[in-house]
């Protein structure tokens, strides 16, 4: 059953692993220069004792590359369960070449099972090759992308051990979906559906309460304040960076000022109400006047107006996963897909036995 299973497999098994040899030699090729071109730029910024400026310099010029390959890990999982899980049964069940198995001393269970383990590990074993080839290519950009950090939900699923599960699960899902609908294309249209509606949950919903999130208060600098704005009312509008000061590679769940008791503090119009803030303090005059920069304040003026800013009570309140947390969060939701992978394919053994097919 073994051999009968490797034979059907054999040229799909024989494309992905072409298409995986293509892309780990483009991206081998393409990675010596880039790594020649950071180790070059940090020795040369150590030295001038600007390394921030250069890091993101080099981040801008590969961006393009960077989210190309980022991409190419995330979708990897969801191309193997539409052209590996969801045709499995359907294009037996249309040849009718599962009846000639049945005939002969292989039972339905046995059948099924020697599909799903041989497949499904292939399918892990690919969503982990693919997924070590983008991790070992991006390594030096990883270190410069700060708006694209590892506990970002864009990259966090191209790296690590996570995409292992993604492809398990989504093997597992098309599977399921082609037993259940009994035909390839609507079955790949299920699976395509359902796959993405759980990738595009489990950043919003459930990967944030994996672990209890961390929380800080920060006094306001230059640091961690992108902006000192006048509003229409002519109070202050203050704009906060998302990210963690100390920690720019955590993963901000909320980000926002806070003020002493009872001075309150509103969203700012067209900025996200973690990102912009109205603090009532006059930007007309005193301290934080922004009358005579229309650019925006000096350094000193931008200076004196966090000062006044932080004597007053307000701080930056942010809810965040620390960097150090990227592993463990790896690790969990890994498992949580290979549970729900294992569950899937449960429900298929079942299925053959229960249904007629």
């Amino acid at each position: 059953m073994i051999w009968l299973a490797w034979r059907q497999f054999r040229a799909t098994a024989a494309l992905t692993a072409a298409a995986l040899g293509v892309l780990a030699a483009v991206l081998a090729v393409s990675r010596t220069a880039l790594v020649e071109q950071y180790a070059q730029g940090i020795a040369a910024c150590a030295q001038g004792g600007d390394c921030e400026r250069f890091l993101d310099r080099f981040f801008d010029e590969h961006q393009t590359p960077f989210l190309g390959v980022t991409a190419a890990a995330l979708v990897l999982p969801a191309l193997i369960g539409l052209f590996w899980g969801a045709p499995l049964i359907t294009r037996e069940l249309e040849a009718g070449t599962h009846l000639l198995v049945w005939s002969q001393s292989i039972t339905r269970t046995r059948w099924l099972a020697v599909k799903l383990a041989l497949l499904g590990g292939a399918a892990a074993m690919a969503g982990g090759l693919g997924s070590l080839a983008v991790s070992w290519w991006a390594a030096s950009l990883d270190r410069a992308a700060v708006d694209f950090p590892l506990m970002g939900p864009l990259v966090f699923g191209g790296r690590g051990v996570a995409p292992i599960g993604y492809a398990a699960f989504a093997f597992a899902l098309g599977v399921t979906a082609g037993m259940l609908v009994r035909r390839p294309q609507p079955a790949m249209a299920v699976t395509l559906v359902l796959f993405t509606s759980v990738q595009i949950a489990m950043p919003l919903l459930v990967r944030p309460h994996l672990l209890p999130p961390s929380r800080a208060t920060f006094e306001l600098s230059p640091g961690n304040v992108d902006q000192l704005l006048r509003g229409h009312d002519g109070a202050l509008a203050v704009a906060v960076d998302t990210r963690v000061p100390g920690d720019p590679g955590a993963w901000t769940l909320s980000s926002r000022i806070t003020g002493p008791p009872g001075a309150g503090v509103l969203g700012v119009p067209g900025l996200a109400p973690e990102d912009g803030t109205h603090v009532p303090v006059a930007a007309a005059s005193g301290p934080c006047s922004l009358q005579a920069q229309p650019d925006g304040p000096p350094e000193r003026s931008r200076d004196t107006c966090l000062d006044e800013l932080n004597r007053l009570g307000y701080r930056q309140d942010v809810t965040y996963h620390p960097s150090s947390r990227f592993w463990p969060l790896q690790w969990y939701e890994t498992g949580i897909y290979t549970a729900l992978a294992l569950g899937l394919m449960g429900l298929c053994l079942w299925l053959v036995r229960r249904r007629q097919f």
